[in-house]
């Protein structure tokens, strides 16, 4: 067996191993949310520019309120426990340690990520159900929540920097430049970035099949590139996605919520600077940059032209409101996302 051949088997078969271990939990957190009634106590009331949610309202009240949170718990905790169980077994089991994926170089960093945004993920969902946060939504307010995500960007943006003395980045077509310092800004600029594009997990089926889009798009470039760990790394949470999805087509069985959007999108800023893709990662993540986009565009036309472009932002809801069923909306947007995800992987592989 070739080299090449086993590092295929690699990536595929722990994804695999990944997504079965994910859907044999599933129904475990599904029984334990539903017991502990781990969702909203009431439906969100305002938007975010202030006034009345009314068309959200409409189309999502009953929904909101008496479906779980917590879904992400499913993605992350299945990574962890794949990534640890394959590494303790590697070290037990010597023959097996080419299967082992935990390397310092390549899945330390997104590893650390994906814990610790997760788990500030999680402690603002438990402030949602318990009702505890004040913010329109739940939880934390906005600008705690920015600065947070800011604080871990500045973290992951001095390690690159100093730690590992990346100061580069890569333009396709044209070739490497140097950037040096504003490399921290940029890598803080685009984790908050990735963090709002979060609230593409609005409908059911939605973001789990935009994440595993984004997510195997960079396990083809970390492959490309060499890195085997990361795209391993990569894949194994495209496994996760996938299992989550199950449960979460409609009628969902719980939402990603912030501990699953937050720790993915913390990650996905990671291993993107990882592989030196950061000029392509708004084509891979396009669909993240039109939901952001449309909440921006709607926020500043109330507030200079006094009028709302659409009928409720992030822009799926639009389409929702325009009479388009859910799940059109949804399937039309994963065509999107994979075809975007695919061009992105394209470009990228031209350098």
């Amino acid at each position: 067996m070739t080299q090449l051949t086993f590092n295929v088997i690699k990536i595929l078969g722990i994804s695999s191993i990944a997504s079965l271990l994910a859907i044999l939990l599933a129904p475990i957190l599904i029984n334990f949310l539903f017991k502990h009634k781990l969702w909203k106590k009431k439906a969100r009331l305002k938007a975010i520019s202030g006034e009345d949610a009314v068309v959200f309202n409409s189309l999502h009240k009953e929904k909101e309120i008496n479906t779980p949170r917590f879904g992400g718990l499913l993605i992350w905790g299945t990574v962890v426990i794949v990534i640890l169980s394959i590494y303790i077994l590697s070290l037990i089991f010597p023959q097996i340690s080419s299967l082992n994926f935990l390397s310092r170089s390549q899945t330390w960093l997104p590893l650390f990520t994906l814990l610790c945004a997760s788990l500030l993920g999680l402690i603002d969902d438990i402030s949602v159900v318990s009702d505890f946060g004040k913010y329109i939504g739940g939880g934390m307010s906005f600008k705690k929540r920015l600065i947070i995500v800011a604080i871990i960007g500045l973290i992951g943006a001095l390690w690159f920097y100093y730690k590992l003395g990346w100061a580069t980045i890569t333009i396709p077509l044209i070739g490497q430049f140097i950037i040096g310092f504003w490399y921290i800004p940029l890598f803080i600029i685009v984790m908050v970035a990735c963090w709002s594009g979060g609230i593409v997990d609005g409908l059911d089926g939605l973001s789990g099949g935009i994440f595993a889009s984004i997510f195997g798009a960079f396990a083809v470039i970390a492959f490309s590139q060499g890195q085997v760990d990361l795209a391993t790394f990569c894949m194994v949470i495209v496994g996760a996605l996938f299992a989550f999805l199950w449960f979460n087509i409609p009628p969902a069985r719980f939402y990603m919520s912030e501990t699953g959007s937050l720790g993915l999108t913390a990650t996905l800023s990671v291993v993107a600077f990882l592989t030196d893709s950061v000029v392509v990662l708004p084509i891979i993540a396009g669909i993240l940059v039109l939901e952001v986009g449309s909440v921006i565009i709607q926020l500043l036309s109330k507030k200079f032209l006094k009028k709302k472009i659409f009928l409720s932002t992030p822009i799926h809801h639009h389409f929702e409101a325009i009479g388009w069923p859910a799940s059109k909306v949804v399937m039309r947007a994963w065509i999107v996302g994979i075809v975007l995800a695919i061009l992105g992987v394209a470009i990228r592989l031209l350098s």
